[in-house]
C-alpha cells in the first residue's frame, strides 16, 4: 500500500492539519478545483467518458499539463483501467464518468475493486441539484447503488468542500484496508465560485485504520509458532497491499516455514523459492493444498479464507490453530476461528512477527518429516497437463511458452475463467505487481483494460493480456483506446470457442449438455479476431499449430507501436486440473479426470486424513 503523502495517495488528516498553507485561496469553479486537487494529489492519469453532467470537468482537464485523460471506449474499460493502473503501481487510480448511465456503467469495476481491497477513485457528474429527486434526463442515485460495493462515497453540496472530499477520498481509498471510493458532484456545483487553496483540512471522525499490531498477539503468535510442528505460511493479497513482499520472505526464510500463496497474492513470493509450495485452492497446486491440508498451524496474512481457498469450511485444514493478521478487523474470524487475531498492516505484522522471534530467542520449529511429507507431493504432483491430440493446440503450452520467452519482469493480466486459471498455474511469478487479475468478483472483460491500465501505469515495462474468448469480447473495444493512446499491450488470446469454465462444468457435472456455452463457428473463424483487431489498429496474427506458438510470440514481442493480438486456436476440451469440486473438501481435491480423490483412500474417517498420513510416516 502506499504510504500516506507519496504520489498517487493523500497525505493523513494530522498532516494535511500541521502544514501551512502553499498559497493564499484562488477563485476558481467547483471543476478546476477537481482538476488542481486531482493534480496536487499526484493523479498522473485518469480514464473516463466526457457527458452533459460532467462536461464542467472537462474543460479544466482540457488544459491540464499535469493529468493525462485516457478517453476509454466504455465506462466500464475506464474503471477496471483505474483498476489496472493502481494494482501494477500502488497508487490510486482515478476514472470519469457523466450522470445515469455513465455512472451506473462504473459499477461492475467498482464492485470489482471492492472484492479485490483496490484503491481507486470514481468521480461522476450528477444533474444539478434542482433536478434531484425529480427524474431528471440521465439522474440516477449513484450514492445509494454503489453503497454495497464501495468502501465510502457521498456527494458534494458545496464547491468550498471539493478540495478535501477528493482529498480525503485518495486517504480512504489508500489506507487502511484499500478500497474505492466515490465522489458524486452535481453539475451546479462543478459550475459554481469558490476559494481554493492547499492542502486542505480532512475532517474523517472516526476513521482510525490500525497499522501497528498489538505486541502481546505478537508474542503468542511466535510462542505458537515456535511450538507447531507443521507450520504453514497462508499468504493473501494484503501482502502485496502493503508492499511487503520483502519482509515477508525474511521472515519466511529465517523460520523455514513452507510458504502458499492465493491467487491474489502470487508474485508477493517468488515461485522459483524452494519453500513455496504454490496456490492453494479449487484449482491450486496438490502441495499447497496438502500443506494446508495437513497443517496444525495457519500463520494467515493478508488473506480472507475465501471460499475458492477453503473448499467446505468445516473439513478445511481440520488440525490447525490460526494466526490471523489482517488490515481489517471485520475479515478476522469471519470464516474460521483465530487463535491469534492480530490487526495491522502486513509489514508491520511481519517485521513484527521476525524482531520478536528474534529478540526472544525462540526456537525454530522442528520440521523435518514435515517437509519430507510435502517435498513427497512436490515430486509426485508435479506441473503438467494431459496432450488432447496431436494437432491441436494446448493453452496450458501457450501460457508456459509465454512465461519462459517473456520472463518474470512482465506484467500480466488476465480474465476470468479457464485461461485464468492456466496463467495461475503456468506462469511463472518472481516479483509483486506483476499479476492482475479479478479475484473476488471474477469479472470477465477484466484484462483488455486493466492491462491497459497497467501499461499506463508502467509505459516502459512489457503488459501481456492473456484472455478468453469469451473475455475479449466484452470488452475489446478498448483496444482502440491502446491504439489511439500509445499503449502497446499485447494480447494473448486463447481462443477455444466455448466459455471454457462453463462447459468444463458442463462435462463434470451436467452430464456434457452443453447449453449455451459455445460461442461461435471457429471452423469458419467467426468471430473473425484477426480482422477485428487489425480494424481496430493492431498488428494481429492466428497460430494454429504448436510450430507457429513461440515464433509468433517472438514476433509480437518486436512490434512496439501498436496493440498486438495473438488469436491461438486451442483444443475446446481442455480442462484445468487439479481441480477441488464445488461443496467439497480440499481434501477431495483430483489431479486429473477420472483419478480418484488424492487424500481419499488414505483414511475413511474424515477430516483428518491428511494429517493422519503424516502421523503414520513420522
Amino acid at each position: 500500500m502506499t504510504e500516506p503523502g507519496k504520489t498517487g495517495s493523500a497525505p493523513s488528516p494530522a498532516t494535511l492539519a500541521q502544514r501551512v498553507k502553499t498559497h493564499q485561496p484562488e477563485r476558481m469553479t467547483g471543476a478546476q478545483a477537481i482538476v488542481r486537487s486531482l493534480e496536487e494529489l499526484g493523479a498522473d492519469v485518469v480514464f473516463g467518458i466526457p457527458g452533459g453532467a460532467v462536461l464542467p470537468l472537462y474543460d479544466p482537464l482540457y488544459s491540464s499539463t499535469k493529468v493525462r485523460h485516457v478517453l476509454t471506449r466504455h465506462e466500464q474499460g475506464a474503471g477496471h483501467a483505474a483498476t489496472g493502473y493502481a494494482q501494477a503501481s500502488g497508487k490510486v487510480g482515478v476514472c470519469i464518468a457523466t450522470s445515469g448511465p455513465g455512472a451506473t456503467n462504473l459499477v461492475t469495476p467498482l464492485a470489482d475493486a471492492m472484492l479485490d481491497s483496490v484503491p481507486i477513485v470514481a468521480i461522476t457528474g450528477q444533474v444539478g441539484a434542482s433536478l434531484l429527486g425529480t427524474d431528471a434526463f440521465q439522474e440516477a442515485d449513484i450514492r445509494g447503488i454503489t453503497i454495497p460495493v464501495t468502501k465510502h462515497n457521498f456527494m458534494i453540496t458545496d464547491a468550498q468542500e471539493i478540495p478535501a472530499a477528493i482529498a480525503e477520498a485518495f486517504y480512504l481509498a489508500s489506507s487502511g484496508r484499500p478500497g474505492p471510493i466515490l465522489v458524486d458532484v452535481p453539475k451546479n456545483v462543478q459550475e459554481a465560485k469558490m476559494d481554493f487553496s492547499w492542502p486542505p483540512v480532512m475532517n474523517l471522525p472516526g476513521y482510525r485504520p490500525v497499522t501497528t499490531p498489538h505486541g502481546r498477539q505478537i508474542d503468542e503468535a511466535v510462542r505458537m509458532i515456535s511450538e507447531s510442528q507443521r507450520p504453514v505460511l497462508y499468504i493473501g493479497g494484503g501482502v502485496i497491499k502493503a508492499n511487503a513482499s520483502e519482509q515477508l520472505r525474511a521472515f519466511a526464510e529465517f523460520t523455514g516455514i513452507p510458504v502458499v500463496t492465493t491467487l491474489m497474492a502470487l508474485g508477493s513470493f517468488p515461485d522459483s523459492h524452494p519453500q513455496h509450495m504454490g496456490m492453494p485452492g479449487m484449482h491450486g497446486s496438490v502441495p499447497a493444498v496438502g500443506a494446508m491440508q495437513g497443517a496444525d498451524l495457519l500463520i494467515t496474512i493478508g488473506a480472507r479464507f475465501d471460499d475458492r481457498v477453503t473448499g467446505r469450511v468445516d473439513s478445511f485444514a481440520p488440525g490447525a490453530k490460526v494466526i490471523h493478521a489482517d488490515i481489517d478487523p471485520a475479515e478476522i474470524g469471519k470464516i474460521r476461528e483465530a487463535h491469534v487475531p492480530i490487526v495491522g498492516d502486513a509489514g508491520e505484522v511481519l517485521t513484527a512477527l521476525f524482531d520478536a522471534y528474534q529478540s526472544q530467542n525462540l526456537p525454530k520449529p522442528q520440521m523435518k518429516q514435515w517437509w519430507a511429507f510435502l517435498n513427497n507431493l512436490v515430486e509426485r504432483f508435479p506441473r503438467g497437463y494431459e496432450e488432447q491430440g496431436e494437432d491441436i493446440v494446448e493453452p496450458q503450452r501457450v501460457v508456459e511458452t509465454l512465461s519462459k520467452e517473456v520472463g518474470p519482469e512482465a506484467i500480466y493480466c488476465a480474465g476470468v475463467g479457464q485461461h485464468q486459471m492456466w496463467s495461475a498455474q503456468f506462469l511463472d511469478f518472481e516479483n509483486p505487481r506483476t499479476w492482475l487479475n479479478s479475484g473476488g468478483l471474477g469479472t470477465m472483460g477484466y484484462a483488455i483494460p486493466a492491462a491497459m491500465g497497467a501499461k499506463a501505469a508502467h509505459p516502459d515495462k512489457e503488459v501481456w493480456a492473456i484472455d478468453g474468448d469469451g473475455c475479449f469480447q466484452m470488452t475489446n473495444q478498448e483496444l482502440v483506446t491502446c491504439a489511439v493512446e500509445g499503449y502497446p499491450i499485447k494480447v494473448a488470446l486463447i481462443n477455444n470457442g466455448n466459455l471454457g469454465m462453463v462447459r468444463q462444468w458442463q462435462t463434470l457435472f451436467y452430464d456434457g449438455r452443453h447449453s449455451n456455452s459455445n460461442l461461435g463457428d471457429r471452423d469458419n473463424y467467426l468471430p473473425d479476431f484477426v480482422g477485428l483487431a487489425e480494424a481496430m489498429g493492431c498488428a494481429a496474427f492466428r497460430v494454429t499449430c504448436d510450430e507457429d506458438v513461440l515464433p509468433t510470440i517472438q514476433k509480437a514481442r518486436e512490434i512496439n507501436d501498436r496493440p498486438v493480438v495473438i488469436d491461438f486456436i486451442v483444443g475446446e476440451d481442455a480442462q484445468v486440473w487439479p481441480m477441488v469440486a464445488a461443496g467439497h473438501s480440499n481434501s477431495d481435491i483430483q489431479y486429473a479426470k477420472g483419478l480418484q480423490p488424492l487424500f481419499e483412500e488414505e483414511s475413511a474417517d474424515g477430516p483428518n486424513e491428511v494429517a493422519d498420513v503424516i502421523e503414520r510416516e513420522q
